[in-house]
């Protein structure tokens, strides 16, 4: 009953978003359901690795084009994370402190790929099922089942989590060589728009593709940057599984990154207490009601609007509010954030970078989180917002419209919004501000966001349910 995932992203050993988070915590809850996980990464110099034991387990070469690499398959020894946690080590390729952008990246990805496959081949196991994350592993599937260095494996049924069908890792044909020997007759299945398409390619040679909310799966068919008109045909093997929470990681109760613990229980003192500190360090008012972002500063998180918005948003109400922006991307729309903050020091916080110290903190004591995404596929903010009592403002796209109901509607304790708009955005902190008025029903929605389930618990159940169906045994 083994069941490999294998992701670029693995929180806490290398994270850049939810990818990362997810994969830290679908596992995890997979071997407690009775599975058993693993996760397979490449390795990255990093604070992790740099900390923990690892033994090597296996050691070979891979070809990637004419050119042999060496590679070890490193094994976490204590498997603390909750389960079995391996790192592909290639010197010079894979051995580096960052998880993207280097200018050879799509070759570090396909010998991660074929190491892992050259790994479990040449080990003589036979996996349960693998499961593979995003594109930088959407070549596994194609090549299970279309190269002849693997027929022994073609019979292994493969599950593909899209996580942002955004980022497909295409490339072109010349960069066929870095393959191992295919079928030829079968180059049609890596195909889409004239070049090698890795997310294509596993939408089309997976047993079965999932989208990490029911919502994304239906918007990929009109929006995929590109891919439009193959989720649409291929809709019938798709699943949309709502992501899950860590909530031994997330929980106000224990959390040991935030200033005051609190239970819902407690949760007037132990917010206010969060909030005090916060707006402390800043230098906010913590009597105003505090307005965040947590993220990337880019386009698809609807950040370039942030700035206005904030601006009208604090001449509309006259300094009654506070915003706190915690996040980094995009240099322009940072550089306005900053000027937003020099220009109103008093009502405006802004930290560029991450720090995930911090961004517990801003989940405890904040009072409304803000979401005006155009693409969210899941979004893990708006369910790390509900679980420490803080007011989800979302734009309704992808898991964000899943997930938060709006507090108008029947059953609702957040805020929605339709446009990707500055109006649809201060129209959202107008009503969130006039909600914080009333304090009677703000406690009453912040009781009501903690008791929500949004834990693992009930995904993982999904994934089990769906893995059966591949393959009874599991």
């Amino acid at each position: 009953m083994k069941i490999y995932h294998l992701s670029a992203e693995c929180y806490p050993v290398a994270k850049v978003g939810g990818l990362g988070d997810v994969v830290g915590a679908l596992p995890k809850y997979q071997n407690l359901a009775g599975l058993q996980a693993a996760v397979v990464l490449p390795f990255y110099d990093r604070k992790f690795t740099q900390e923990n034991e690892f033994e090597t387990v296996f050691a070979a070469a891979t070809l990637l084009s004419n050119k042999r690499y060496f590679f070890e398959v490193l094994k976490e020894k204590t498997n603390k994370l909750g389960f079995e946690l391996y790192l592909i080590k290639i010197p010079g390729l894979l051995d580096r402190e960052n998880i993207y952008s280097y200018p050879d990246e799509r070759e570090q990805f396909i010998a991660y790929q074929l190491a892992f496959l050259d790994w479990i081949s040449y080990s003589q196991q036979t996996p349960d099922l693998i499961h593979c994350h995003d594109h930088h592993t959407g070549l596994v599937p194609f090549l299970l089942y279309h190269s002849k260095l693997y027929t022994r494996l073609a019979n292994v049924p493969t599950v593909f989590t899209i996580h942002n069908g955004q980022y497909h890792g295409a490339f072109g044909w010349e960069k066929l060589s870095l393959l191992p020997e295919i079928d030829l007759t079968k180059t049609g299945l890596l195909d889409w728009a004239g070049g090698i398409n890795p997310l294509a390619a596993a939408v089309k040679t997976s047993w079965r593709y999932t989208t990490v909310s029911p919502s994304y799966l239906e918007e990929l068919t009109y929006n995929s940057n590109g891919l439009e008109y193959l989720f649409y045909i291929e809709r019938g093997k798709g699943t949309g599984i709502m992501n899950g929470i860590d909530t031994e990681v997330w929980n106000p109760q224990t959390d040991p990154m935030i200033a005051a613990k609190f239970t819902a229980r407690t949760l007037a003192k132990g917010k206010q207490a969060n909030k005090e500190v916060l707006c402390q360090r800043f230098e906010l008012d913590p009597n105003k009601p505090l307005f965040t972002f947590i993220g990337r500063l880019v386009i698809e998180k609807g950040a370039d609007l942030l700035a206005e918005a904030i601006e009208r948003s604090l001449l509309e109400n006259e300094g009654e509010i506070n915003f706190l922006i915690l996040g980094t991307g995009d240099k322009e729309t940072e550089l306005e954030l900053l000027k937003l903050k020099n220009k109103y020091a008093e009502h405006c916080a802004v930290f560029i970078g991450y720090d995930e110290s911090l961004a517990h903190q801003i989940y405890a004591g904040a009072d409304f989180l803000l979401m005006p995404s155009r693409v969210e596929p899941c979004g893990l903010n708006q369910l790390y917002a509900l679980r420490y009592g803080t007011m989800p403002i979302v734009r309704a796209t992808g898991g964000l419209k899943d997930s938060v109901i709006d507090f108008g509607d029947e059953g609702g304790y957040g805020i929605r919004f339709v446009q990707d708009s500055v109006q649809d955005i201060c129209h959202s902190v107008f009503r969130a501000k006039q909600l914080y008025k009333d304090t009677a029903k703000m406690q009453q929605l912040r009781k009501l966001m903690m008791a929500l389930d949004f834990s693992w618990t009930r995904s993982t159940q999904e994934y089990i349910d769906l893995y059966k169906s591949l393959n009874p045994i599991i």
